[in-house]
């Protein structure tokens, strides 16, 4: 069977391959098959914007379909960025960091709890509705940045059982707890009984 991982990113490929191993299935992605058109995600949800993306592009390509929608939500910011992690602010890179530290001044470690959130969506051809998966990873949000590993909110989403930060993590033991790596666990199950 084709399934289409909708993104553009050959990284998330190979990591959604390492969990889909020994399915008898020929992963696709977006450049792969083509596709070049970018859906918005529009949704006021991680399920919404998965739901957008699952439907558009398994119409777009004629596959069965996976797509994911993910990010940070900070409990003392009422589960802000959410949805707006990748843009949260304006901001990229260290400063978009330097910000989320900004609006949690004086928040002290016991009201810095956070969560990485991921959603899938896989959807089939002739389905009215995707199947969703969800994956969390609890911590709290570090003081400052720690580590040079990994991407996003890393250096800051510090792990208490691993104690330490997710950048200061290596990636096999980061993807064995991830969000990503939880909800795809799921989604493994749903794609083994289709």
């Amino acid at each position: 069977m084709e399934l289409l991982i909708a993104t553009h990113n050959p990284g998330k490929k190979r990591e959604y391959a390492q969990i889909l191993a020994g399915l008898d299935l020929k992963l696709r992605t977006l450049d792969e098959i083509g596709i070049t058109v970018d859906i918005e995600e529009t949704g006021e949800t991680f399920v919404e914007n998965a739901r957008l993306k699952a439907l558009g592009y398994m119409q777009l390509s004629g596959l069965p379909t996976l797509a994911d929608d993910s990010g940070l939500e900070v409990a003392a910011l009422q589960g802000e960025p959410g949805v707006y992690s990748a843009r949260y602010g304006g901001l990229k890179g260290e400063a978009q960091l330097r910000y989320l530290l900004q609006k949690l001044d004086g928040v002290p470690l016991h009201q810095r709890l956070a969560r990485f959130v991921c959603v899938i969506a896989l959807m089939r051809p002739g389905d009215s509705e995707p199947v969703y998966v969800e994956g969390v990873l609890p911590g709290v949000i570090e003081f400052e940045m720690r580590g040079t590993n990994g991407f996003g909110y890393d250096p800051l989403f510090y792990v208490l059982d691993a104690n330490k930060t997710l950048a200061e993590m290596s990636d096999a033991d980061k993807n064995a707890i991830s969000h990503r790596a939880a909800a795809a666990r799921e989604a493994r199950a749903v794609i083994a009984r289709w």
